[in-house]
């Protein structure tokens, strides 16, 4: 096996760290407390090899059986080689009774097969990972933008949690009148149990409103790929919540405003922006960001879709009409939604201050304005969206 150098060695725990983070933009509750005993358990093996540093993580950042999915594809993307397709994430395998191998034995690969064959270390295929995670989508080259949408689609996008009417069985909480009763009459009158109930959780709807105008397309593509993995991420809720997937809403804006919803629902990601491409009109066209919000709200927005949801614009804020409209309607819609949250690309770029007019009007009414350019951004719009970070 080929070891790393010892710059890489140094920037291991770095390129860690970011895989954690990548696990959290997935939906895996990788807490500090996990990502610490992560890095110990790695310092003990040998960080550069894939294989150690695979099991490391999965006994470490992965608390529930769904979690192992989510990591097989996220471990898959972030350490595949450069330009490397990765093949179909296996299933994983049911426990099977402990048993002690040879430590010098085959490990298992980043797309979940047996053997410890020669490459790159696993920090060096990391570094590329975490370098990439910080580029400027509109700056990538073909085969970067590969590795970048093999990490976007283990993207989960859940809204931040909200209580709902429905009481479920709990250890603690209000007293359940029923079941406390029935569990009197099977013990004869004789004293029993209390039994609790309490409200359950569901994470709120997310809308999605892409700008696919000409200013925005070097971004358009990063920013479907990210709202196709929003629309497939299904994450259970934290202990005791409701488990379920994250509604996502997906509509497109330029001159027209189409409803792309339907079309992100096919499986594959490649498929989906295909259909997402014959449904859209206008793309590269200009940008009529009022009017296209005031359609919205009148057609979906008023009638539910939009309130009580977490919204987020992802535009440039250019607007070529008049700034006035722009933000009368992002005003409704602030009243209406739970959160409204605008992700603008070029926010990141040095000197940048939001002179444009229509950005100007629309950010008195926005809760959050974040940067949009590159994964490590959509990352932290992603727990903003969870109510995880302010912005």
């Amino acid at each position: 096996m080929h070891r790393e150098p010892a710059a890489l060695t140094a920037d291991a725990p770095a390129v860690l760290v970011g895989f954690a983070r990548a696990l959290r933009a997935a939906g895996v509750d990788a807490g500090p407390d996990r990502v610490q005993t992560f890095l110990t358990a790695a310092a003990h093996l040998r960080p550069e090899h894939r294989g150690d540093v695979y099991w490391a993580g999965r006994l470490t950042l992965c608390g529930e059986q769904d979690d192992l999915e989510r990591y097989d594809r996220v471990f898959a993307a972030y350490f595949a080689p450069r330009g490397d397709r990765p093949g179909p994430v296996r299933r994983t395998p049911p426990p099977t009774r402990l048993r002690v191998a040879d430590d010098s034995g085959p490990g298992p690969r980043a797309d979940g097969g047996t053997d410890d064959a020669p490459g790159p270390p696993a920090a060096a295929l990391a570094s590329t990972a975490e370098v990439l995670r910080h580029r400027d989508v509109a700056a990538l080259d073909r085969a970067e933008r590969a590795a970048l949408r093999r990490l976007l689609a283990a993207f989960a996008l859940p809204g931040a949690q909200r209580r709902t009417p429905r009481r479920r069985p709990a250890a603690r909480g209000d007293v359940d009148p029923g079941r406390t009763v029935r569990e009197l009459l099977r013990a004869g009158g004789e004293p029993a149990r209390l039994r609790h109930r309490a409200r359950t959780r569901t994470p709120r709807r997310v809308v999605l409103l892409i700008d696919v105008s000409g200013s925005m397309t070097p971004y358009a593509d990063a920013l479907l790929r990210f709202a196709h993995a929003a629309s497939h991420s299904g994450r259970p809720g934290p202990r005791g919540a409701a488990r379920g997937r994250a509604r996502a809403e997906v509509f497109t804006l330029g001159t027209r405003l189409t409803r792309v919803t339907r079309e992100m629902s096919h499986r594959d990601p490649d498929t989906a922006l295909a259909a997402v491409g014959a449904a859209v009109p206008d793309w590269s066209g200009g940008t009529r960001l009022g009017r296209m919000l005031r359609g919205f709200l009148d057609r979906w927005g008023q009638r539910g879709t939009a309130r009580g949801a977490v919204v987020v614009v992802l535009s440039d804020g250019w607007e070529r009409d008049d700034p006035a409209l722009l933000a009368a309607q992002m005003s409704r819609l602030h009243r209406l939604a739970h959160r409204v949250v605008w992700a603008n690309p070029r926010k990141a770029r040095p000197g940048y201050a939001p002179l444009a007019a229509g950005m100007a009007a629309a950010l008195p009414h926005v809760d959050a304005f974040v940067e949009g350019h590159s994964l490590a951004a959509l990352e932290h719009l992603a727990a903003v969206v969870r109510g995880a970070v302010d912005a």
